[in-house]
């Protein structure tokens, strides 16, 4: 087994150095494994009996976003994979000094970009120190010169090289977020905000709205069909997913110990085992169900080559839950809404959330946190302007300008109306690409940039945003750090 612990690598190193046998270390990311990786290894190997190869760990890796572009125990493999390296183990420190210490090889072997002993991060100094003290000599090789980060960047697009200090995941953005982070990291500390996130472990969250089955069938295309005009597609795999308010409360319990999940299943194909299957263990779901439809199902087909959505069909019974089931529901929000401190209501516009429960939820939560959806199956029928008072509203641009009715005035304009039109306590817009505003009733504003750096599929983005969001909200986070906080979780 090539790939060992360091403990595990450290014994064996000492046995080999003692049997009289030669041990070459080499050091790295080993990102995008390339030419000049293997010629590099190679003559490392050349240089002693055995070559051990050690990889820094993803959590040290600080080359740019998305990087590590594969995880520690892929480049591990790959590296185990060439006939020259004899070891390989995953670092535990940022850097290679407490490997020297640990391993103790016979020669410590660098690439000929190091040979003048220059290195602008001080990294390679320290090293040195490390290697002497440890009686490790340094060794050179000679070989074709690439970085993975020049190549990626070239595939990517990213200008990721490396300049006059270490390059890290904030240097690949745009100058207006980079001093917007600068600005922040001037006021907020980590340490603050992991504290006040922690700080919301005992809120008690109750989630109302609808349960959705998110299924992902990816297709190859065959072609046109010859006696009609459609495409034919081959399947090829499926991935199902528990979103909707399944996913609200699975991402509040990543912050809160005690959450109660409300929300509506189909008599008709319920997916019940699924559902109970799917929520995190500090989640305690309460299921109403209808006989009338199914669970909400949205099956979205994929051309899997281009990653591109060709159409999607939805299972659901998107008409108001019958009175009985509602009354249930409003005495169970009754009942349950005073005994929480905050109630994320997740309204999709399909069935459950209706007018008297709406009301309910106004009239009995001690926190009422609202985002409401529109989506395909609504048609803009659910608007955020049927909610009065709430203390929280969360929107993405289209549903904030649909129901402002504005689709080209600026977007504090249009939060400004819509907060005064609900009366609601705080109101945070998310803009896609543009990041998000927040707007609230003490007249104070944030505007955040967004931290993603590419985009796949914006699905259930807004889910985890308004889930992480709301507890912040309640809790009183300052609101720069509610609006960072949750555009990083939505990125």
């Amino acid at each position: 087994m090539k790939i060992r612990k360091l403990d595990d690598l450290a014994a064996t190193i000492r046995r080999l150095r003692g049997e009289g046998k030669t041990v070459a270390l080499c050091h790295g990311c080993f990102d995008l494994l390339h030419l000049g990786h293997i010629k590099h290894l190679q003559m490392a190997r050349a240089v002693a009996d055995y070559l051990c190869v050690t990889i820094s760990p993803d959590r040290f890796v600080d080359k740019g976003p998305n990087r590590p572009f594969f995880t520690e125990t892929l480049r591990a493999e790959a590296l185990a994979a060439l006939e020259c390296v004899d070891f390989v183990g995953i670092n535990e420190w940022p850097t290679a000094e407490e490997t020297l210490r640990t391993l103790r090889p016979t020669y410590y072997v660098k690439g000929q970009e190091f040979a003048g002993l220059q290195d602008k991060t001080g990294k390679l100094q320290r090293e040195l120190v490390a290697a002497e003290e440890s009686g490790v000599a340094l060794r050179f090789t000679h070989e074709i010169v690439y970085s993975s980060t020049k190549l990626i960047a070239q595939l990517y697009g990213a200008n990721l090289e490396a300049s006059s200090h270490p390059v890290t995941l904030r240097d690949a953005y745009p100058a207006p977020t980079r001093e917007y982070l600068a600005e922040f990291a001037s006021r907020h500390s980590l340490r603050d905000i992991a504290s006040r996130l922690e700080g919301l472990r005992g809120l008690r969250a109750l989630v109302l709205g609808d349960g959705i089955v998110d299924e992902y069938h990816y297709c190859s295309t065959l072609g046109r069909a010859k006696k009609s005009p459609l495409v034919v597609y081959r399947y090829q795999s499926e991935e199902v997913f528990a979103g909707g308010a399944f996913a609200i409360a699975n991402h509040v319990a990543n912050l809160c110990d005690e959450v109660r999940l409300v929300t509506l299943l189909g008599a008709q194909d319920s997916r019940e085992e699924f559902v109970r299957g799917k929520l995190r263990p500090g989640v305690r779901p309460k299921f109403f169900y209808r006989a009338d439809g199914p669970t909400v199902v949205k099956r979205r087909y994929i051309e899997q080559y281009l990653n591109q959505k060709s159409f999607e069909v939805n299972y659901l019974n998107d008409t108001h839950v019958p009175e009985e089931i509602e009354r249930e529901i409003v005495a169970y929000v009754e009942a349950e809404a005073p005994a929480h401190d905050i109630l994320l209501l997740s309204d999709f516009g399909h069935g459950l959330i209706t007018p008297r429960i709406i009301a309910a939820a106004q009239r009995c939560a001690r926190f009422l946190a609202v985002n409401a959806q529109t989506n395909a199956a609504n048609a803009g029928h659910n608007l955020i302007t049927k909610y009065r008072q709430p203390h929280f509203i969360c929107l993405d641009e289209p549903e904030a300008r649909l129901a402002a009715q504005d689709r080209f005035g600026p977007i504090r304009e249009v939060a400004g109306r819509l907060l005064r039109e609900t009366s609601a306590g705080s109101l945070i817009v998310t803009l896609g690409k543009s990041g998000s505003f927040g707007i609230n009733a003490r007249g104070e504003e944030s505007c955040c940039p967004v931290f993603s750096t590419s985009v796949l599929d914006t699905v259930g983005a807004g889910d985890a945003y308004f889930a992480y969001t709301a507890p912040c909200v309640a809790a009183g986070m300052p609101w720069p750090m509610v609006s960072f906080v949750s555009n990083a979780v939505g990125a």
